[in-house]
């Protein structure tokens, strides 16, 4: 597996990087990667098939001019921003019996992702509800997939010195809770996890053996994504 360490200029660029990085395992250009990037400004990601009239505040995401994007993937929204490390695994389904279903592949990454995460965030950390990934009861890693015929892209969300408060202004209660959740406030249920996003990347390296860099980067690909989706109104507001 190669790993990429990098984030470009807006999320509208980040999250077409995921996408193009899945199209081109899908074909057979490129292999497995492991990939972190870290946002440099603040706004929503909702989901798939989230509604935003649903999902954020629109007035307050609009008056502190948080704009709001939609992913590839399925799972919740969220708001991201400085102080978030994301990662994403570009993954090969064929013949891996662990990614044979969406229920097996959250309970096999998210498996590795605990052992991997418990020599940092104490043994306490533990998996719950659909893809999260919990210490102490309050969840500070949310994850989703998007699945295709060869590849899968698997990617999440850690807080490790977020504004837990902000999304509090930025986004409703979510219609679909895990019942650990128990219906608390956005500021009870999150939070922090207490370790740093360099000492993250490195567990998740090793726990992949992710050794070699990816250098050559599907620029151009990306510029097009971004200019005929991640930044038209008819798909980040299609629900």
């Amino acid at each position: 597996m190669k790993y990429l360490d990098l984030t470009l200029p807006t999320p509208q660029h980040n999250l077409a990087c995921d996408e193009v990085l899945l199209d081109l395992c899908e074909d057979g250009l490129e292999g497995e990667i492991l990939r972190f990037w870290e946002p440099l400004e603040y706004f929503v990601v909702l989901g798939y098939s989230n509604k935003i009239g649903r999902e954020i505040n629109e007035v307050s995401c609009q008056t502190l001019r948080i704009p709001a994007l939609r992913r590839p993937s399925g799972g919740g929204t969220v708001l991201q921003g400085p102080g978030c490390l994301n990662f994403s695994l570009i993954l090969k389904i064929d013949g891996a019996a662990p990614l044979q279903s969406i229920t097996r592949t959250n309970t096999y990454i998210l498996d590795r992702h605990r052992e991997a995460l418990m020599s940092l965030a104490g043994p306490g950390v533990k998996v719950q509800g659909t893809s999260d990934l919990t210490v102490n009861n309050l969840k500070f890693s949310g994850n989703a997939q998007r699945r295709k015929r060869r590849a899968l892209l698997f990617h999440g969300t850690f807080l490790c010195s977020f504004d837990i408060p902000l999304i509090e202004k930025a986004l409703q209660m979510p219609p679909k809770q895990p019942d650990y959740r128990q219906n608390r406030t956005h500021t009870d249920f999150l939070t922090n996890v207490a370790t740093s996003p360099a000492e993250i990347k490195k567990a998740l390296k090793k726990c992949w053996g992710a050794k070699e860099e990816l250098k050559k980067i599907p620029s151009q690909k990306i510029e097009e994504l971004v200019r005929e989706k991640y930044s038209k109104e008819e798909w980040n507001y299609r629900f």
